[in-house]
């Protein structure tokens, strides 16, 4: 592949480790109040709220909660507050809300909504000083910075990493801790990927399916997303374990796939149903860290819960000189704009 052009979706995601590095130095007191809150008073549940990329990266904390703490999590529905004026029952339970900006009427509808009905808040927010900031319990900023593409990838990462990191200190999962520290070294390796081989199959391409399981569904929902905003190209995002059940009638010869698969315990799994994707003659293309893997797009190796981090990454890269390549500019995806006031 040729030099990048260093459109400002590139250089914000290029900085992605810088962000991940300012929230190690930065939080670590707040998580840790938080945390023994958390441990003193454990939540019956957890309800996320969210929406675009943010609600990807809460998909991520579903899985990633679940499966660390069993505590059910849950998305949020934000019109039941914002619209039909429905209060939930949420005593006891910890309401996470996620934004880049904070300033979206629905997810402040929703915070108070939760707060009013007894819900502990908490508040992943790039913008500090924003109305969400000032309305949760709690404020964990993201730590990104000024995002000025349209396309947000250094705050959904820096996103994921807060969560990961919440999740380490309220489990006291020290072997995660520890691979957290490593985690802005695994970005900048990750960055330096690329996918040359993906790049003729997806440049001519009008529909994709983007795949995922546990810890990576939320990934593949949000590399879908960059594909509609910044390609032009329609890609739909599916569990590996949904995408059997009806989506599997659409593949064809030549049909392109993009599947993340991290290492653990769903990596058995997928690659089962991958390889009937193969024996279907789609086009697949399989980015795990596995150098063995037929199809494989390059991953950084790394603890399985940070894999899709990393992941995503290299995709945000990838995703730019696609966009370019099919004559769009990232940075400015027709009918949308940065902040999205949905009510």
């Amino acid at each position: 592949m040729s030099a990048p052009a260093k459109t400002l979706m590139f250089l914000e995601a290029e900085s992605a480790c810088q962000a991940v590095g300012r929230q190690l130095e930065a939080d670590q007191a707040a998580r840790a109040r938080i945390a023994a809150k958390l441990k003193a008073n454990p939540p019956r549940a957890v309800v996320t709220c969210a929406r675009g990329s943010s609600d990807h990266a809460a998909t991520y904390g579903k899985y990633l909660i679940e499966t660390r703490l069993g505590v059910v999590t849950s998305s949020a529905g934000l019109s039941t507050s914002s619209i039909y004026g429905q209060a939930a029952r949420l005593e006891g339970v910890l309401y996470l809300a996620i934004s880049q900006s904070g300033r979206s009427p629905d997810l402040l509808s929703a915070v108070a909504a939760a707060k009013a009905a007894g819900a502990f808040t908490i508040a992943l927010v790039n913008d500090t000083e924003s109305p969400l900031a000032a309305a949760a319990d709690e404020v964990l900023p993201l730590h990104a910075g000024p995002e000025i593409s349209v396309a947000a990838t250094k705050s959904y990462i820096a996103a994921l990493a807060q969560i990961a990191q919440l999740v380490a200190a309220w489990s006291e999962d020290a072997d995660l801790t520890s691979a957290l520290s490593s985690l802005p070294r695994s970005l900048e390796a990750a960055w330096a990927l690329e996918w040359p081989q993906a790049m003729p199959v997806l440049q001519g391409a009008t529909n994709l399916f983007v795949l995922g399981r546990g810890l990576s569904l939320g990934i593949a929902q949000e590399a879908a997303l960059k594909f509609k905003e910044t390609c032009g190209l329609h890609a739909e995002a599916f569990s590996v374990a949904e995408v059997m059940h009806g989506p599997m009638a659409l593949i064809k010869p030549g049909f392109p796939v993009l599947a993340f698969a991290q290492n653990d315990a769903t990596y058995e799994s997928v690659t089962q149903v991958l390889d009937g994707f193969t024996a279907r003659g789609a086009a697949l293309m399989r980015v795990q860290s596995d150098p063995s893997a037929v199809g494989r797009l390059a991953a950084v190796a790394g603890h399985p819960v940070l894999e899709p981090i990393a992941m995503i990454q290299t995709f945000y890269r990838f995703a730019n000189a696609l966009s370019l390549a099919r004559g769009y500019n990232p940075d400015t995806p027709p009918h949308l704009r940065k902040v999205t006031q949905t009510l």
